[in-house]
């Protein structure tokens, strides 16, 4: 039977995995992200040794070069991870293991999931967003994964900041107080000395509530999305999920005359049917469409 390689890269871990859907993974692995060389090469011998298979879809943090024809196709470009600038990825695994590669973000592939087995089936436009080191948002609009200059980098939106209220300058290297800025777990951390696990003061987290719905409600006017998923290490706080929802409602102060918005803002704002495995299986959806 035809399987595909999926691979999730992250910032601290690459998820890797062999299958065809959710129910049907038949191997998977979990290695650090070191050095481009050694973990690229981690993840090439878990192919070798689990393979082969038809194809390889790359979930990968960013910025990143998804253009198919650009020379720089499949390389992680300007990111902040220390030692991965302008890392060649994608081409990298084309070679090595002379199948076809498909290379997107991580929260298009993890979009890509949900859209074909989880919280957003039989939708044509929604939105996926992951709240965890940093902030990143994928969107699907008119059933295919949106692209256009580069990708999407919801995470670096300009969102309202009360300096008075708020000292924080924000922790984004590249714009201090952008969404990303003020509301990761980079962020949370910066502001409060602690991580955000360790964090249980109720003013903590109506401030984060209020900084997540603020960039929601942007991506809600720009988007306008059927739904929108959010995942993310941060989101597991139990309790900040619904705070989230009040302060996206208060937001939007009855102007969008909707029951997404209103009654029906628990199933609007969801959080993934594939839990912390959209990443990576949306990665092997990205291989089956290679």
């Amino acid at each position: 039977m035809t399987v595909y390689g999926g691979i999730e890269t992250g910032g601290t871990k690459w998820e890797l995995a062999v299958g065809t859907a959710p129910d049907d993974v038949r191997a998977t692995a979990t290695v650090p992200t070191t050095t481009p060389a050694e973990t690229i090469g981690r993840a090439l011998g878990f192919f070798e040794r689990e393979g082969p298979v038809a194809a390889v879809g790359i979930g990968s943090f960013g910025p990143l070069d998804s253009k198919l024809g650009s020379p720089t196709w499949g390389h992680i470009t300007t990111t902040p991870k220390p030692g991965w600038s302008n890392t060649d990825v994608g081409p990298e695994f084309r070679r090595r293991l002379s199948v076809p590669v498909a290379f997107d973000t991580d929260v298009n592939a993890a979009a890509l999931g949900e859209h074909r087995w989880g919280a957003a089936q039989g939708l044509d436009t929604f939105c996926y967003v992951t709240v965890g080191t940093g902030i990143g948002g994928g969107a699907m609009v008119g059933g295919r994964l949106l692209h256009g200059l580069m990708h999407p980098e919801f995470g670096h939106m300009r969102i309202p900041h009360d300096l008075a209220a708020d000292p924080f300058p924000g922790a984004c290297p590249y714009h201090g107080d952008c969404w990303e800025g003020l509301a990761s777990g980079n962020a949370l951390a910066a502001r409060w000395g602690a991580p955000a696990s360790e964090l249980a003061d109720d003013a903590v987290w109506a401030l984060e509530a209020r900084y997540l719905a603020l960039g929601l409600v942007s991506v809600i006017s720009v988007l306008s999305p059927e739904r929108i998923v959010i995942g993310g290490g941060v989101m597991r706080r139990p309790g900040l999920l619904p705070l989230v929802r009040q302060e996206v409602v208060a937001l939007v102060n009855g102007y969008l005359d909707v029951p997404a918005v209103g009654a029906e803002i628990a199933t609007y704002i969801t959080l993934p049917a594939l839990n912390s495995r959209a990443g990576v299986l949306g990665a092997i959806a990205l291989a089956q469409t290679a």
